[in-house]
């Protein structure tokens, strides 16, 4: 291993190998439910340095485990504790490239942190609309390795429609330079595809060119209280046909992931929730003006409570109280850490079908695990919800966790399943759904996915165990 260690230090720098000491920033993943033992942690600075990393690993059968802002929720860039795999980590990889503003394109480095994306554009009077919770410190390395969604998709698409072009170290150390600005490229099979999405299976993402958009004249935020998720349901249809293309977030949020935050974060004020069993956060974004979008939500506001569709609803007075709405919503994950270990679900639905998939599946929980709570939220204007699973309030969470998480799973999956959905929305697959991936997916899709595995990582060591199993 000696060899290996003194390799990668001729490539990157001794200072940018780290092989001793506490490396847990990067063997422990972002849920603590996940610790490796690597080799080393490699911290190239520039897309030939990851080159030739990958070289010097491949010459020696090492395995790599390509790592963003280590912010990923299915321990998809946790080495595993053997010890004999190496962490690539692109964080020193952070630089803006370039900004077309007449081609509304940004070209970056993989581990440029999300929120610098946001804010290059903004203060080039442009948007760039990919929004997660974890934006402070997420990169979009990953958010492309993961396919990332947050809370615009309804609007703008995943993190795979933001982007025109890649470029990427193969699994043999090739540099692809696919950093296309172009919208229309019909010239053979769509290689940036393969890799977006694929969790560093296949090669690794050193820099990406993304779209960037006009910034809108205002953005308004509404929080409305909803009687059912068939009236939440209800009231997207009303936000698609009044709102068009204006309509960029729409939230779900049930009343016990509501009663979370207000419980363990009492300094915020959590509208609406007591007297209802949903409540709905909605953006309109309008390229007119304030006054115009106000118009619009009031005027929405207006036929859903006409259709009793909502119960109540605010529209927030500025920007901060827009941004108090979104932060409820986003303290609901951090909520429930607070109340204590949870069996967590990224599941997508077809829109239509979600107040039965989540009538049926409530059902069949509390009928198997008399007491369990039920956390629901997510981004109903794309079909995806965090269906996740507490213990009884009574119960200890570190045993529920440990003797129903396989219960919960099948229980759950088999329902996605059985409504046309999936397991996995925008988090991923990584190393803890790889054998649910085989019980709900295709023979035929697994099939050509282990063939283009096998065709472009023949060795299996570009981040192996992860997605598929080969």
């Amino acid at each position: 291993m000696n060899e290996i260690l003194t390799a990668l230090r001729a490539v990157v720098g001794a200072a940018n190998v780290l092989s001793e000491g506490d490396l847990s920033a990067w063997e422990l993943d972002w849920r603590k439910r996940a610790r490796g033992k690597a080799l080393a942690v490699v911290r190239p600075g520039n897309t030939g340095e990851v080159a030739a990393v990958v070289k010097a690993c491949m010459a020696a059968g090492i395995s790599l485990v390509p790592q963003g802002g280590n912010t990923g929720l299915v321990g998809g860039s946790t080495p595993d504790d053997s010890g004999r795999q190496v962490v690539l980590s692109l964080q020193r990889m952070n630089a803006v490239r370039a900004l077309d503003m007449p081609n509304l394109t940004m070209t970056v480095e993989a581990g440029c942190i999300l929120q610098t994306l946001q804010e290059t554009a903004e203060k080039a009077g442009l948007l760039f609309p990919l929004s997660l919770a974890a934006e402070g410190s997420c990169t979009i390395g990953g958010n492309l390795g993961s396919n990332a969604g947050g809370t615009q998709v309804v609007r703008y698409g995943n993190a795979r429609d933001l982007c025109l072009g890649l470029e990427v170290v193969t699994a043999q150390g090739d540099i692809w330079e696919g950093l296309s600005g172009l919208r229309k490229d019909n010239t053979g099979y769509d290689l940036r595809d393969l890799f977006i999405g694929s969790e560093g299976t296949l090669g690794i993402i050193t820099a990406a060119t993304m779209k960037l958009y006009p910034m809108p004249a205002a953005q308004l935020t509404a929080w409305a209280a909803v009687p059912s998720m068939e009236d939440a349901v209800t009231l997207l249809g009303l936000a698609h046909r009044n709102l068009g293309a204006g309509l960029t977030g729409f939230e779900v949020m049930g009343q016990f992931a509501l009663s979370l935050v207000a419980k363990h974060f009492p300094k915020q004020r959590v509208p609406f929730h007591e007297d209802t069993p949903f409540c709905v956060l909605l953006e309109n974004s309008d390229h007119e003006s304030e006054t115009h979008a106000r118009e619009q939500f009031e005027r929405l506001l207006e036929m859903a409570m006409e259709e009793g569709c909502i119960t109540d609803a605010v529209v927030a007075e500025n920007l901060q109280q827009a941004r108090q709405l979104w932060h409820l919503r986003e303290s609901i994950p951090l909520a429930q850490a607070e109340e204590g270990l949870n069996i967590k679900h990224d599941i997508s639905v077809p829109v239509s079908l979600i107040p039965e998939f989540v009538r049926a599946t409530n059902l069949l929980l509390t009928k198997a695990i008399p007491g369990v709570r039920l956390v629901n939220f997510g981004h109903l204007g794309d079909g995806n919800l965090h269906y996740n699973v507490q213990a009884p309030a009574k119960g200890d969470p570190a045993a529920f966790l440990r003797e129903q998480e396989e219960r919960v799973n099948a229980l759950v999956y088999d329902s996605v399943q059985k409504f046309g959905g999936s397991i996995s929305a925008e988090h991923g697959v990584g190393s803890l759904k790889v054998g649910k991936l085989e019980q709900h997916k295709s023979p035929v899709a697994l099939g050509m996915m282990r063939a283009i595995k096998q065709a472009l990582d023949p060795e299996n060591l570009m981040n192996p165990g992860r997605v598929l199993r080969m």
